[in-house]
């Protein structure tokens, strides 16, 4: 069965309004049967005017050049062999396959991040936003050695059917699949069972390396995936850590200045070693400002969630927004210095490119 077909949601879980955890952080809320944005009262979805005045009327300064060597020069690819990718010594090893997939080996335990390796990320393989970076792994090039994949949430750049499938065909059981409320039971249609699906601030110990644990981060966010489940599912981030390291993944997020969220995950889960931090999909702020940071805001974003070093991600892979293909990394490079921060605290990575911290 095709989980695109089914608009059943099961395993929401309703929270009282304003609801905090012990430590004073809002919870997850549901409104008229959808999640909502709880700590920004203030957050609306773009209108159908909006989203049109977006596609037909807002310039569009990707600048994607039609020429491969062009492409291949500014967003060069490094391929690896499987048995390159995890490391034989302890550490903390991160590879930017593209977008917000991300693989990572943390020690002993080795995890995806949004993995998506389709051409294209939409509801079939010929709708939707077309790559102009292919992936620099795929699914047959991965190691043997993977455990988990954490997802943020449904929209199609972040979670992929076709590469969910292909995952689940390599590895089975041996994966673990992490998941905000709400999106289970989509898996489960997948015939993936070995799934946990958590709430902001619930946080997951592994069974037999209990020095492991996952906790799902609040971000400001939404999810759809078809006409029927908007908001239906919960989005958000991960902190992933263990007796050495400590890892952020936020996901797909806005910045809000209602409550500092960012702050409360730093100061809850932080200070990282290492964070993954969106930088792309920003133009026009009009349009694009209460669901994707623009780079200023991704870097204080790594300013409050306490991260000792970020990689910028969620850019050069697909043109989902106007701004130009590379400016995200300009921008990012404005950002960091006009913070007064080190130039290699924030930084981006080539697709393939390996980053090791010991």
């Amino acid at each position: 069965m095709n989980p695109e077909s089914n608009t059943t949601v099961e395993n929401i879980v309703q929270t009282t309004d304003n609801s905090k955890t012990a430590d004073g952080f809002v919870k997850s809320r549901i409104e008229n049967g959808c999640y909502v944005n709880a700590f920004n009262p203030e957050f609306k979805m773009p209108s159908f005017p909006t989203v049109l005045r977006w596609m037909f009327g807002a310039p569009n300064n990707t600048n994607l050049p039609r020429n491969t060597e062009e492409l291949n020069n500014a967003l060069p690819i490094i391929k690896h062999q499987p048995n390159e990718i995890v490391t034989n010594s302890s550490g903390l090893r991160f590879i930017w396959i593209g977008h917000a997939s991300c693989f990572v080996q943390m020690d002993d335990f080795t995890f995806l991040t949004d993995p998506v390796f389709s051409d294209r990320c939409g509801i079939t393989p010929f709708i939707g936003p077309k790559r102009y970076r292919p992936p620099a792994l795929t699914v047959d090039e991965l190691p043997d050695k993977l455990e988990a994949v954490v997802i943020s949430h449904s929209h199609f750049d972040h979670l992929d059917y076709p590469s969910v499938v292909s995952l689940n065909r390599r590895y089975g059981n041996k994966l673990t699949w992490f998941c905000g409320q709400g999106l289970k039971k989509w898996f489960l249609d997948c015939h993936i069972e070995n799934v946990v699906e958590l709430d902001w601030w619930e946080e997951w110990t592994h069974p037999t390396k209990n020095h492991i644990k996952i906790a799902y981060c609040p971000a400001q966010h939404w999810s759809r995936r078809t006409a029927f489940d908007l908001n239906k599912s919960l989005w958000g981030g991960y902190a992933i850590w263990n007796n050495k390291y400590k890892f952020y993944f936020a996901g797909d997020t806005g910045y809000t200045h209602k409550i500092p969220i960012f702050e409360q995950i730093g100061k809850k889960y932080g200070p990282f070693d290492l964070s993954a931090i969106p930088i792309g999909a920003y133009d026009p702020r009009w349009m694009m400002e209460g669901q994707h940071v623009a780079p200023d805001e991704s870097v204080q974003m790594h300013i409050d969630t306490q991260s000792k070093k970020s990689i910028g991600i969620h850019w050069g892979t697909w043109a989902l927004a106007n701004e130009n293909y590379l400016e995200p990394r300009s921008k990012l490079i404005e950002a960091v210095r006009n913070k007064n921060l080190d130039a290699d605290s924030f930084i981006v990575l080539k697709h393939g490119e390996i980053l090791d911290l010991p």
